[in-house]
């Protein structure tokens, strides 16, 4: 009789160990992740903040074995990958180009990359947006408020950097040379907001001048 229970026991042990392990593989499947290979996901960023479209390659070797391309937050995701260990290179026209090398792969698993994949501006392929900030009566503004989004395609704009004037009512914006429409927003000491938009198309230095309205009296 002890006997029997002792086998009753432990086949209900097994039992339990394999219904955790089937429903372990299932959470996996449901969540999207083939329970024999592993993927590689994290955040890119610049000094001013989310670092989009950039192209993520991964590498084996001397070979590429995936791809991706950064969203408006920076996240970028690549699955389907063997277990093992690769290497990734980030490029975006304009900032240094980033590497990690190393980072193990585990099959079923995500590998979460930490918070600190900053990339660096490239001095010599950016565009400069440069300005000035002047009153109503032709003067320098100086310790205006100018901030600077990129316009998307529907017609919004997503700000991605803020300026003070400096004491003669100059800023400067460093960006990715890359074609797109920046929209400039100024104001000072309630005088204000003024936009302008400026279009960028390649590395070059893009002046515009910005004019408040005059102060209510």
């Amino acid at each position: 009789m002890l006997l029997q229970r002792w086998s009753g026991a432990l086949l209900l042990a097994i039992m339990l160990i394999s219904a955790c392990a089937a429903t372990s593989t299932i959470a996996t499947m449901a969540q999207g992740v083939d329970p024999t290979r592993g993927g590689i996901k994290g955040k890119v960023r610049t000094r001013s903040g989310a670092a989009e479209q950039v192209e993520v390659s991964v590498r084996q070797g001397d070979s590429e074995v995936g791809r991706a391309t950064t969203n408006d937050k920076g996240e970028f995701l690549i699955s389907g990958l063997a277990p093992g260990r690769y290497g990734l290179t980030f490029r975006k026209p304009g900032l240094s180009v980033g590497r990690l090398e190393d980072i193990e792969v585990r099959a079923g698993k995500i590998r979460s990359l930490p918070d600190k994949l900053i990339l660096t501006v490239d001095e010599g392929s950016i565009a400069f947006v440069r300005g000035s900030v002047f009153s109503a009566e032709g003067k320098s503004v100086p310790g205006a408020r100018v901030e600077i989004a990129r316009v998307r395609p529907d017609g919004s704009a997503k700000k991605i950097d803020g300026r003070v004037t400096n004491e003669t009512g100059l800023f400067v914006f460093r960006l990715a040379p890359e074609a797109a429409v920046y929209r400039l927003t100024v104001w000072a000491k309630g005088v204000g907001p003024v936009t302008k938009d400026v279009e960028v198309d390649g590395p070059a230095r893009y002046n515009v001048a910005l004019s408040l309205p005059p102060t209510d009296k």
